[in-house]
């Protein structure tokens, strides 16, 4: 803290404050450097996204799906419906639908609460012994059963469960919705029953004396839990002493369809692929339904269009900033500056102040005009009629000024074309070649490639927002122009430290003087 002009009546800290305006000048043009390669950091950085969204555009004109999707039609969707695939054959398909997949169930026979009861799912099975129908005996312990299903290909799975006394049917519905068995098991309690589904569809058990043919069986060594206590039972053993319960299931079926009138098929599920083509079943057919295949021109068309607008807005905002007119009269404003300044006022400065900090920039030129190359250049080996753009009535606009737009002069000929062959419009975007050769390569391929080489260069300039400082050129520039401003900054405190002892000495030699005077005047006084 100081304090000056006692002595001298100064205001010492303006004064000083003054001084140091004049020579905080330098650092002003320190930190408007700072802010201007700041500015054109930004600039290349947004001039790189725009590269990167027109590169992953370029991508998608790589697939063959872009040019050579299907679509397809059903006579009566509500029961089959179909979808192709780009290799799918154009035409029509017959199917007939004779059975619908479905997945087994079982159903508690009678209700499994007792007369006037309802058992509670989350009350253990001794608090209740006498809410079930048929109680659970525990008297020789834990009850155990088994229960099995089958795979795909026949394999039977079982798994033993132990139910005690403490436990709940909650506890013993999820033991087997967790199990490898595939069965999903809940109790409805309005019903009061219990219900064991398959989670698949399918019949898969095809031995008729495994389970009586059933996707769901069961056994026990008592037969007392599943049987008796839940209620799934016909009333007998399959034999006595087997522990094999009959058992009433419902599903468990394959589909069954019949293609084109010869061959019959019995997928285990309602959606099945053939002559890749995907079927979906819904219901069964009373005879022949038709599919039909053919080209999706439209999406291929709509893909291209989508293509060209993206490129033609990229070379229109990168052009843009190449002609930017640069305001050299128009500097980042300082914050004593601004404080001075509306809104407004700062925003239409700062809108001058950012122009044309790119422009004329070669290496975004130069990548421009690359870019045009690979739309012009023919493709070697092309079929005859699809070896350039222009072929497709896709031509570079007539107005000079749009520096190498796109136009799709003729959408006619483009649909034409994409119906005529999309295989070979597809070869004209997206040919590898021999990955160096440009004339070899489709013009997606020649893009992505320009534009990975451009987007590199422009990194090693500025960078992107994950990297330090040091790794490019504008950072290692304003890594300099940092050090700078802190080299001046402490300049500045020496400098402000020395005005200020300076007026200090100042106002010591006028504190002196006036002492000086006043002991003269007083001697002067004594002597009258």
């Amino acid at each position: 803290m100081r304090i000056g002009g006692l002595a001298s009546g100064m205001d010492i800290d303006q004064l000083v404050g003054d001084l140091m305006k004049a020579e905080r000048l330098p650092l002003d043009k320190y930190k408007q450097k700072k802010q201007t390669l700041e500015w054109q950091r930004d600039e290349y950085r947004e001039m790189n996204k725009l590269m990167y969204e027109m590169q992953t555009a370029a991508r998608d004109m790589n697939y063959e799906r872009t040019y050579t999707s299907k679509t397809t039609s059903s006579s009566n969707d509500g029961a089959v419906s179909a979808a192709a695939f780009p290799s799918t054959i154009s035409g029509t398909y017959k199917v007939k639908v004779d059975r619908l997949a479905s997945a087994a169930v079982r159903v508690s026979q009678d209700t499994v609460s007792a007369s006037g009861q309802k058992i509670d799912t989350s009350k253990a099975f001794k608090d209740q012994i006498s809410s079930f129908k048929t109680a659970p005996d525990f008297s020789g312990g834990p009850i155990s059963f088994t229960l099995a299903t089958f795979k795909e290909d026949g394999t039977k799975v079982e798994k033993t469960f132990d139910v005690t006394e403490t436990e709940t049917l909650n506890d013993v519905l999820k033991k087997i919705n967790d199990s490898e068995l595939g069965i999903r098991a809940f109790y409805d309690s309005t019903a009061d029953k219990v219900v064991m589904e398959r989670t698949v569809t399918g019949d898969f058990n095809k031995d008729p004396n495994t389970f009586l043919g059933a996707e769901i069986g069961y056994n026990g060594t008592n037969a007392g839990f599943i049987a008796n206590v839940l209620q799934m039972k016909a009333g007998k053993e399959t034999s006595p002493g087997s522990g094999v319960w009959e058992t009433t299931e419902t599903g468990g079926t394959n589909a069954k369809f019949t293609y084109n009138g010869s061959l019959t098929v019995e997928p285990p599920t309602n959606d099945y692929k053939i002559n890749n083509i995907q079927f979906n079943f819904k219901q069964v057919t009373a005879g022949e339904e038709t599919i039909t295949v053919g080209n999706n021109t439209e999406a291929a068309f709509d893909s291209i269009v989508k293509f060209v607008n993206k490129y033609n807005e990229m070379i229109e905002k990168i052009n843009g900033k190449l002609d930017e007119k640069r305001y050299r009269d128009y500097n980042p404003l300082s914050d004593e500056e601004k404080e001075a300044m509306e809104e407004k006022q700062i925003e239409l400065w700062e809108e001058k102040a950012k122009s044309g900090l790119i422009r004329n920039d070669s290496t975004l030129s130069n990548g421009l005009n690359s870019l045009r190359l690979d739309f012009y250049e023919p493709l070697a080996g092309a079929l005859k009629g699809f070896g350039q753009l222009a072929e497709l009535g896709i031509k570079t606009t007539s107005n000079y000024a749009e520096k190498g737009k796109l136009v799709i002069e003729n959408e006619e000929v483009l649909k034409s074309k994409l119906a005529e062959n999309p295989d070979a419009v597809y070869k004209l975007f997206a040919t590898d070649g021999d990955g160096k050769t440009r004339s070899t390569m489709g013009i997606a391929e020649r893009l992505i490639k320009t534009i990975d080489s451009t987007i590199k260069t422009i990194e090693g300039k500025a960078g992107k927002s994950t990297w330090v400082n040091q790794k490019f050129t504008l950072g290692r520039n304003l890594n300099d122009v940092d050090s700078q401003i802190n080299r001046f900054e402490d300049r500045l405190i020496q400098v402000e430290d020395r005005y200020w002892r300076q007026f200090t000495a100042m106002e010591k030699a006028i504190q002196k003087a006036n002492s000086q005077s006043a002991y003269l005047m007083q001697q002067f006084s004594g002597g009258y």
